[in-house]
Protein backbone atom coordinates (compact mmCIF):
# COMPACT_ATOMS: atom_id res chain seq x y z
CA UNK A 1 0.00 0.00 0.00
CA UNK A 2 1.38 3.39 -0.93
CA UNK A 3 2.04 6.13 1.64
CA UNK A 4 -0.41 8.66 0.11
CA UNK A 5 -3.16 6.03 0.20
CA UNK A 6 -2.44 5.26 3.88
CA UNK A 7 -2.51 8.99 4.71
CA UNK A 8 -5.78 9.35 2.82
CA UNK A 9 -7.34 6.40 4.70
CA UNK A 10 -6.17 7.75 8.09
CA UNK A 11 -7.51 11.20 7.22
CA UNK A 12 -10.85 9.71 6.15
CA UNK A 13 -11.09 7.75 9.42
CA UNK A 14 -10.36 10.91 11.44
CA UNK A 15 -13.04 12.85 9.55
CA UNK A 16 -15.59 10.07 10.05
CA UNK A 17 -14.78 9.93 13.78
CA UNK A 18 -15.13 13.72 14.11
CA UNK A 19 -18.41 13.66 12.18
CA UNK A 20 -19.81 10.83 14.27
CA UNK A 21 -18.70 12.49 17.51
CA UNK A 22 -20.47 15.74 16.59
CA UNK A 23 -23.66 13.95 15.53
CA UNK A 24 -23.64 11.93 18.78
CA UNK A 25 -23.23 15.07 20.90
CA UNK A 26 -26.00 16.89 19.02
CA UNK A 27 -28.34 13.92 19.39
CA UNK A 28 -27.50 13.65 23.09
CA UNK A 29 -28.45 17.30 23.59
CA UNK A 30 -31.71 16.76 21.70
CA UNK A 31 -32.47 13.60 23.66
CA UNK A 32 -31.85 15.20 27.04
CA UNK A 33 -33.81 18.30 26.07
CA UNK A 34 -36.72 15.96 25.29
CA UNK A 35 -36.40 14.65 28.86
CA UNK A 36 -36.51 18.20 30.19
CA UNK A 37 -39.51 18.85 27.96
CA UNK A 38 -41.29 15.81 29.39
CA UNK A 39 -40.74 17.04 32.92
CA UNK A 40 -41.90 20.53 31.98
CA UNK A 41 -45.04 19.01 30.43
CA UNK A 42 -45.70 17.17 33.70
CA UNK A 43 -45.40 20.46 35.54
CA UNK A 44 -47.66 22.25 33.08
CA UNK A 45 -50.26 19.48 33.50
CA UNK A 46 -50.27 20.04 37.27
CA UNK A 47 -50.74 23.80 36.99
CA UNK A 48 -54.50 23.81 36.13
CA UNK A 49 -55.22 21.61 39.15
CA UNK A 50 -53.16 23.85 41.38
CA UNK A 51 -54.81 27.01 40.06
CA UNK A 52 -58.28 25.49 40.46
CA UNK A 53 -57.51 24.38 44.01
CA UNK A 54 -56.14 27.68 45.23
CA UNK A 55 -58.18 30.17 43.19
CA UNK A 56 -61.20 30.28 45.50
CA UNK A 57 -58.94 31.00 48.51
CA UNK A 58 -56.56 33.43 46.85
CA UNK A 59 -58.76 36.20 45.52
CA UNK A 60 -56.10 38.79 46.37
CA UNK A 61 -53.42 36.94 44.38
CA UNK A 62 -55.57 36.56 41.28
CA UNK A 63 -52.90 38.24 39.12
CA UNK A 64 -50.35 35.55 40.05
CA UNK A 65 -52.79 32.81 39.09
CA UNK A 66 -53.61 34.54 35.81
CA UNK A 67 -49.91 34.91 35.04
CA UNK A 68 -49.25 31.22 35.68
CA UNK A 69 -52.21 30.25 33.51
CA UNK A 70 -50.98 32.52 30.71
CA UNK A 71 -47.43 31.15 30.94
CA UNK A 72 -48.76 27.60 30.82
CA UNK A 73 -50.78 28.43 27.71
CA UNK A 74 -47.69 30.00 26.11
CA UNK A 75 -45.62 26.92 26.93
CA UNK A 76 -48.17 24.62 25.30
CA UNK A 77 -48.16 26.50 22.00
CA UNK A 78 -46.83 24.41 19.12
CA UNK A 79 -43.52 25.16 17.46
CA UNK A 80 -41.92 27.26 20.15
CA UNK A 81 -38.15 27.21 20.09
CA UNK A 82 -35.88 25.65 22.70
CA UNK A 83 -34.77 29.17 23.63
CA UNK A 84 -38.39 30.21 24.26
CA UNK A 85 -38.99 27.05 26.30
CA UNK A 86 -35.98 27.84 28.47
CA UNK A 87 -37.23 31.42 29.00
CA UNK A 88 -40.77 30.23 29.82
CA UNK A 89 -39.39 27.68 32.26
CA UNK A 90 -37.66 30.46 34.19
CA UNK A 91 -40.85 32.54 34.27
CA UNK A 92 -43.03 29.60 35.36
CA UNK A 93 -40.53 28.68 38.08
CA UNK A 94 -40.70 32.23 39.42
CA UNK A 95 -44.50 32.41 39.23
CA UNK A 96 -44.96 29.03 40.93
CA UNK A 97 -42.62 30.18 43.68
CA UNK A 98 -44.84 33.22 44.18
CA UNK A 99 -47.91 30.98 44.50
CA UNK A 100 -46.19 28.76 47.05
CA UNK A 101 -45.18 31.79 49.10
CA UNK A 102 -48.73 33.16 48.90
CA UNK A 103 -50.17 29.81 50.04
CA UNK A 104 -48.32 30.32 53.33
CA UNK A 105 -50.63 33.28 54.06
CA UNK A 106 -53.77 31.13 53.90
CA UNK A 107 -53.89 28.61 56.77
CA UNK A 108 -57.05 26.91 55.45
CA UNK A 109 -55.49 26.55 52.03
CA UNK A 110 -52.21 25.34 53.47
CA UNK A 111 -54.06 22.60 55.36
CA UNK A 112 -56.18 21.59 52.34
CA UNK A 113 -55.35 17.99 51.45
CA UNK A 114 -55.66 18.58 47.72
CA UNK A 115 -53.28 21.56 47.84
CA UNK A 116 -50.84 19.60 50.00
CA UNK A 117 -50.89 16.77 47.44
CA UNK A 118 -50.35 19.23 44.57
CA UNK A 119 -47.47 20.90 46.43
CA UNK A 120 -45.89 17.52 46.99
CA UNK A 121 -46.34 16.57 43.32
CA UNK A 122 -44.92 19.89 42.20
CA UNK A 123 -41.90 19.51 44.49
CA UNK A 124 -41.26 16.07 43.03
CA UNK A 125 -41.57 17.37 39.46
CA UNK A 126 -39.32 20.35 40.28
CA UNK A 127 -36.63 17.96 41.53
CA UNK A 128 -36.93 15.91 38.34
CA UNK A 129 -36.74 19.10 36.25
CA UNK A 130 -33.66 20.15 38.19
CA UNK A 131 -31.95 16.81 37.52
CA UNK A 132 -32.92 16.94 33.84
CA UNK A 133 -31.60 20.52 33.59
CA UNK A 134 -28.24 19.45 35.02
CA UNK A 135 -27.98 16.59 32.51
CA UNK A 136 -29.00 18.92 29.68
CA UNK A 137 -26.51 21.60 30.68
CA UNK A 138 -23.70 19.02 30.79
CA UNK A 139 -24.65 17.68 27.36
CA UNK A 140 -24.83 21.21 25.96
CA UNK A 141 -21.44 22.05 27.47
CA UNK A 142 -19.91 18.96 25.83
CA UNK A 143 -21.60 19.82 22.54
CA UNK A 144 -20.57 23.50 22.66
CA UNK A 145 -16.99 22.50 23.50
CA UNK A 146 -16.94 20.16 20.51
CA UNK A 147 -18.22 22.77 18.07
CA UNK A 148 -15.81 25.43 19.36
CA UNK A 149 -12.61 23.39 19.72
CA UNK A 150 -10.11 22.65 16.99
CA UNK A 151 -10.36 20.53 14.80
CA UNK A 152 -14.02 19.64 15.29
CA UNK A 153 -15.06 23.28 14.93
CA UNK A 154 -14.25 23.10 11.20
CA UNK A 155 -16.49 20.07 10.76
CA UNK A 156 -19.22 21.65 12.94
CA UNK A 157 -19.12 24.78 10.81
CA UNK A 158 -19.53 22.72 7.64
CA UNK A 159 -22.44 20.85 9.28
CA UNK A 160 -23.99 24.22 10.27
CA UNK A 161 -24.06 23.29 13.96
CA UNK A 162 -24.61 26.30 16.20
CA UNK A 163 -24.04 26.87 19.90
CA UNK A 164 -26.92 25.79 22.16
CA UNK A 165 -28.14 27.61 25.26
CA UNK A 166 -28.01 26.18 28.75
CA UNK A 167 -30.62 26.59 31.46
CA UNK A 168 -29.65 29.39 33.83
CA UNK A 169 -31.27 30.45 37.06
CA UNK A 170 -32.90 33.85 37.37
CA UNK A 171 -31.35 36.72 39.29
CA UNK A 172 -33.98 36.32 42.02
CA UNK A 173 -32.87 32.74 42.63
CA UNK A 174 -29.23 33.83 42.93
CA UNK A 175 -29.79 36.04 45.96
CA UNK A 176 -29.27 34.57 49.40
CA UNK A 177 -32.38 33.71 51.39
CA UNK A 178 -32.85 35.91 54.43
CA UNK A 179 -33.76 33.30 57.02
CA UNK A 180 -34.70 35.96 59.61
CA UNK A 181 -37.24 37.37 57.17
CA UNK A 182 -38.84 33.93 56.72
CA UNK A 183 -39.70 33.68 60.41
CA UNK A 184 -41.20 37.18 60.76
Amino acid sequence: MSTPLIILIVLAIILVLMYNSLVAKKNQVDNIFASVDTQLKKRYDLIPNLVASVSKYMEHEKSILQEVTKLRADANKPNISDKQKIALDAQVTSALGSIMIAVENYPELKANENVMHLQSSLNEVEEQISAARRAYNQAVTDYNNAIEMIPTNFMANIMNYREKEVFVISEGERTNVDVKELFN
